[in-house]
């Protein structure tokens, strides 16, 4: 077992892992932050994804131990303290960017990673960005809608695929 100490959402978190431990199994399991999805354990899904010192990063993919002493935003950390959504989270409530849900904490990390590094993507870019996140409700149409949105940009004319 290996102590590991990281600060997850602006909180110190700490635990005994074993070394195969993964970052996911530890947010989930170990710290009980369930909005981390696992969807398939291989890295295909991106419904794990999260940030780990300001990158995003599939979190069924990286070990625990590899996060020690890193910073880790979550999706449950997205939201301001009293539950008020923050941008992308309400362009996805508002451009109905989900159904069932369980892809939805992924493509949110991942929309924030890109609008960090990327303000003003075209809808092409939005589309090559979420290559690694899979939805199987959606078909992407409405979540590349929320993430335009997110960016202050007019979805009006972002035709249906």
């Amino acid at each position: 077992m290996t102590q590991v100490t990281m600060t997850v959402n602006g909180r110190t978190a700490s635990g005994e892992v074993e070394g195969r431990t993964l970052l996911s199994s530890f947010l989930r399991d170990h710290l009980s932050l369930t909005g981390t999805h696992v969807g398939c354990d291989t890295a295909q899904c991106g419904a794990c994804m999260v940030h780990v010192n300001g990158e995003a990063v599939k979190s069924c993919n990286m070990l625990a131990m590899e996060a020690n002493g890193a910073e880790v935003a979550t999706i449950e950390g997205q939201a301001a303290p009293d539950g008020t959504l923050n941008t992308i989270q309400q362009a996805f409530q508002d451009h109905h960017g989900l159904q069932c849900g369980f892809c939805t904490p992924g493509m949110v990390m991942s929309a924030a990673a890109l609008l960090k590094d990327n303000p003003k993507p075209t809808e092409a870019e939005v589309r090559e960005h979420l290559e690694g996140n899979i939805c199987r409700c959606t078909g992407y149409h409405n979540i590349v809608k929320a993430i335009m949105a997110a960016s202050g940009q007019d979805v009006g004319a972002i035709a249906a695929e």
